[in-house]
């Protein structure tokens, strides 16, 4: 089994654009959405859901009035503010259990809090395993992690040799969640500064991990001179650069038709993706 992970240091790259169009060029994979805090690629790929189950993000703080003597000492030690006359704040509360800990009476109980759903979705193009945050809820790096497992499951299951991945913009906690154990990273960029900047940021996190790294640069006749930036500090990080792919209307069209690029007719787009698709294909070692 090989995992093929698509990330970039910031968000709008297109990195979900060119995960959907892979999903449609694999020839059946297990497909995975670790974007959770903001979830889209089952905008393009349609899954269909057959199973959803509830994430227990952690844990929150309830009052019960009746036990509570409102002596206030909850509120006074609470250092994230979420106690109000005697009422927790679920958005604020971060479980750490110090009011539990200290009221006199018991009141304060400590209660698993639901923080989003995990589902398992068939798509035209293979199985989905993808997943949705609620609002404001955190623990993102631990439902990435739950999501990965279960597309590993099915991927056994069902004997299918590779999983693809849509990781989350940034380097925080879900991207090196979605990193972790990969084989290949595949970090889309965009020839701008801010895609420079976090590409050099995205690369040495990359480094930590015992996976194959190479870069795509997105929409890269918008700026050649950027574009040319990025190839050279690639080249001296040692990084390859195995697709570039031209800015075309094609991909908004695809996405305003919620389908992938790759299924919507042949462009010069679709045509540097398969290219891209099969560079890739030979750092899986297929």
């Amino acid at each position: 089994m090989r995992e093929l992970t698509v990330v970039s240091g910031k968000g709008g790259t297109g990195k979900t654009s060119l995960l959907g169009a892979f999903a449609t060029l694999a020839n059946g994979s297990v497909i995975c959405d670790c974007d959770v805090d903001a979830a889209n690629l089952h905008l393009i790929l349609n899954p269909e859901v057959k199973e959803a189950h509830p994430f227990i993000g952690g844990i929150k703080a309830e009052i019960s009035l009746n036990a509570c003597s409102k002596c206030g000492l909850c509120e006074e030690l609470c250092r994230f503010s979420a106690i109000k006359e005697f009422q927790v704040n679920a958005y604020a509360c971060e479980g750490c259990g110090l009011c539990h800990l200290v009221c006199p009476t018991g009141a304060v109980k400590l209660k698993e809090h639901l923080s989003g759903n995990w589902f398992k979705s068939e798509t035209k193009w293979g199985p989905m395993v993808h997943a949705k945050l609620g609002i404001a809820e955190g623990n993102s790096g631990l439902l990435v992690n739950v999501v990965r497992k279960k597309a590993r499951e099915i991927a056994s299951e069902r004997k299918i040799p590779l999983i693809i991945s849509d990781g989350p913009p940034g380097i925080g906690c879900p991207v090196i969640s979605s990193l972790a154990g990969t084989d290949v990273a595949l970090i889309v960029t965009e020839p701008t500064k801010s895609g420079l900047h976090d590409m050099e940021r995205i690369l040495r996190v990359t480094a930590t991990f015992s996976c194959t790294a190479a870069v795509c640069i997105n929409k890269y006749d918008l700026d050649e001179e950027q574009c040319s930036e990025i190839e050279k500090t690639a080249l001296n990080l040692k990084v390859p650069i195995i697709g570039k792919i031209p800015y075309n209307q094609s991909l908004s069209q695809s996405m305003l038709q919620g389908r992938p690029v790759t299924d919507i007719g042949e462009n010069e787009v679709t045509s540097a993706i398969r290219d891209l698709w099969q560079q890739v294909n030979k750092l899986l070692g297929e």
